[in-house]
């Protein structure tokens, strides 16, 4: 009965880490509400999409005396401000962003006017939305499964160490083995998927994602050395599951994969309708 509780109280810790990471990250969308006359607008404004197709950026309004203006460049270029103005659907105001390459980012604001008063519902602030490619779910539902039971049992195994006279060894090898599968096998699948990049981290580039998982299954290698002969060494999980715990406190795709549209020959073409052929040449600053 005691080693169900200290599992549920495990599975707690990580379901609420990941819920953390999924939040904060930069791809998760933006919500808010804002007042315009006698009109409460909420909205969700979109921080990721596949590429190959527009994305829809999609308010909804309570009168139609409203109307909207999407606008948006190139993330990190001089390129002027383009405006879209948004078409009225039932009780929704719709823009399209044009599809940028894999890793391709541009910023955007909405812009509502009623009675002749413009309203952004981000302020000055523009919202930056990155396109990636698509992941197959063969691919995609394995990773997020066994990062997850990767965390899980990382966070059983810290809780195993702090109990006197224990030993974790065997949830700290399953550890060890669900970071390497999830990791270094199925994560640059997904990378590669949506970025075309199988690894960006050390020692090829500074990716984030990558970087972290690599010092944390490091953490758990040290782990698993100083636990050899069956030592229990409790101190090294403990602070291998601290470690795993801190890597995963950090945002998803924080420092991930960016565009280099510096690197494109004709970068005015690429905001309004990439093609294949421009994507060769494309140099990304970084993946994750």
């Amino acid at each position: 009965m005691k080693k169900v509780v200290l599992w549920i109280v495990a599975f707690l810790i990580t379901a609420s880490t990941a819920v953390y990471q999924r939040m904060t990250g930069p791809t998760y969308p933006i919500g808010g509400k804002t007042k315009i006359g006698n009109n409460e607008i909420r909205f969700e404004l979109l921080r990721t999409y596949e590429t190959g197709k527009d994305c829809p950026i999609q308010i909804e309004v309570q009168s139609p005396e409203i109307s909207g203006t999407l606008l948006y460049k190139r993330h990190k270029t001089t390129d002027p401000w383009s405006n879209i103005p948004m078409k009225g659907q039932e009780s929704s105001l719709v823009g399209y962003l044009p599809h940028q390459p894999p890793a391709g980012k541009l910023q955007y604001k909405v812009v509502l006017l009623y009675q002749g008063e413009e309203t952004s519902l981000t302020g000055e602030k523009p919202v930056i939305i990155r396109f990636k490619g698509a992941v197959p779910r063969w691919v995609l539902i394995p990773h997020v499964i066994i990062m997850f039971l990767a965390m899980l049992f990382s966070t059983r195994a810290g809780i195993e160490a702090l109990r006197p006279k224990s030993n974790p060894r065997k949830l700290a090898l399953w550890t060890t083995g669900l970071i390497f599968v999830g990791g270094f096998i199925l994560g640059p699948l997904m990378q590669k998927f949506a970025f075309g990049d199988l690894w960006t981290g050390f020692p090829f580039g500074y990716d984030l994602t990558d970087n972290k998982t690599l010092i944390a299954f490091i953490g758990w290698i040290i782990a698993l050395i100083a636990g050899r002969k069956g030592k229990p060494a409790r101190g090294w999980v403990l602070a291998a599951a601290i470690l795993l715990l801190i890597v995963y406190l950090i945002p998803h795709s924080v420092l991930g994969s960016e565009l280099d549209y510096s690197e494109m020959d004709t970068p005015q073409a690429v905001s309004m309708a990439p093609s294949k052929s421009l994507i060769l040449p494309v140099k990304l600053l970084s993946s994750g």
